[in-house]
């Protein structure tokens, strides 16, 4: 009797089990679905936006107001859900958010016809101001600090449907992130500054250099309206069990591109960031005629956090130098409990022109700290000549082959 009971409870302790591991199979499996397929869902603004757009459309063509179409229940909850799934799977994201800093949605949407050249000049104008900032905050002029591969992609653009056409072709070299010497590398795909909206390609099985061979769709983009854009191609390794690691990643300004015919790009993957102390984005100019050198602290990003709550209380010192010697200092307010502050802060110094290439400008971020000594989360020193960096040293001597203009470049900060 003690042996069949001893085997009937192992046999309950096996089935509870096999269906603890059947339970925790579909977990994962759910998992990994839910992360290469992100439904995006539909939501009353954009579908009002969107008759917005057609309702003034057809007032310009007919000159008789609309009638909003009457859409039975069911439909109108169903479809658009599906149309988002359907989109999603075939590659295309349909977004409908208007120009960065614009009024009203209407303007690009008027600029989808060759006729309205003339009418659009200060959109124009505007949507190259913007292309400007949106380089200004995204583009990295440094090279890799190591190789970590490069990526194969080709953009095209159709005029008649105002679609953004991107193929993701291939990956060259990239470095090994598996315990096997390989990668399961994926491409997530975003535009600038929106970045809710994303899509991915398929993850390809243990490869350093994938082929994805993926075309995504980005409708409802005019021409103008993609001058604001970034592209951001950021590629990952797949893991299971795991957090997905960071390859290395891409940004192209979408205004630096000539759409006139389709453009293939070989583009060197930067690698993420090691020394996490964070990235400053400055601008200098100079003025010979009144001997005014200007440096402008705008953002930083991404700070390393030196208080216990995860945040720092970040501000800016700068020391402008002659050779080794320290002559003048200025800083910033202090901004509490943020990675992210925005200074906006401009400082002026008189260098006279025979001296601006022998200076420089340390630029230092610093934690403030009410007990204790403040600490360094990073520095800079701008320079001609001994920069504390390529492109440190770069962005000095734009500031004199360019007088009397800004010039404006992000920078890496350094731990010391």
């Amino acid at each position: 009797m003690a042996s069949i009971i001893l085997i009937a409870c192992l046999a309950i302790l096996g089935l509870i089990i096999a269906i603890a591991l059947f339970l925790a199979g579909g977990y994962l499996w759910w998992r990994h679905k839910r992360s290469q397929l992100q439904f995006i869902e539909p939501n009353e603004d954009e579908e009002s936006s969107s008759y917005s757009l057609r309702a003034a459309q057809d007032i310009l063509e007919s000159g008789n107001p609309p009638s909003k179409p009457q859409v039975p229940v069911a439909q109108a909850i169903t479809n658009p859900l599906q149309n988002n799934i359907n989109r999603k799977l075939n590659g295309f994201l349909n977004l409908r958010t208007p120009l960065i800093g614009s009024g009203t949605a209407a303007t690009p949407a008027k600029s989808n016809t060759s006729t309205g050249a003339t009418a659009n000049d200060g959109t124009s104008k505007d949507g190259a101001n913007k292309s400007i900032s949106m380089t200004d905050m995204y583009l990295d002029s440094t090279d890799p600090s190591e190789n970590v591969g490069q990526i194969h992609f080709s953009l095209e653009y159709d005029f008649q449907n105002t679609t953004l056409i991107l193929k993701v072709l291939q990956g060259k070299e990239l470095p090994a992130k598996d315990l096997s010497g390989t990668s399961d590398p994926y491409v997530r795909v975003t535009l600038l500054p929106d970045k809710k909206h994303r899509l991915e390609t398929k993850i390809k099985r243990r490869t350093l250099n994938p082929r994805w061979n993926e075309t995504f769709y980005f409708e409802g983009f005019p021409i103008q309206k993609l001058q604001s854009r970034v592209l951001h191609l950021h590629v990952f390794d797949y893991d299971r069990f795991s957090r997905d690691d960071s390859i290395g990643e891409v940004f192209l300004p979408l205004c630096q591109v000539d759409f006139a015919g389709k453009q293939s790009f070989w583009k060197a993957l930067k690698p993420p960031a090691k020394d996490k102390c964070g990235e400053l984005l400055s601008s200098l100019c100079y003025h010979p005629s009144n001997s005014i050198l200007t440096l402008t602290l705008i953002k930083a990003r991404n700070l390393k956090a030196k208080d216990i709550n995860g945040k720092s209380d970040p501000y800016v010192k700068v020391w402008l130098q002659f050779g080794d010697k320290r002559v003048e200092k200025r800083k910033t307010p202090i901004f509490t409990c943020t990675l992210n502050p925005v200074f906006n802060e401009s400082f002026s110094f008189n260098v006279p022109w025979e001296k601006i290439r022998e200076c420089s400008l340390d630029v230092m971020v610093m934690d403030f700290d009410n007990i204790g000594r403040n600490e360094l989360i990073g520095r800079i020193l701008l320079a001609g000549k001994n920069g504390s960096g390529a492109s440190e040293t770069k962005h000095w001597q734009d500031m004199i082959s360019k007088p009397k203009q800004t010039v404006v470049q992000w920078h890496r900060l350094k731990p010391e």
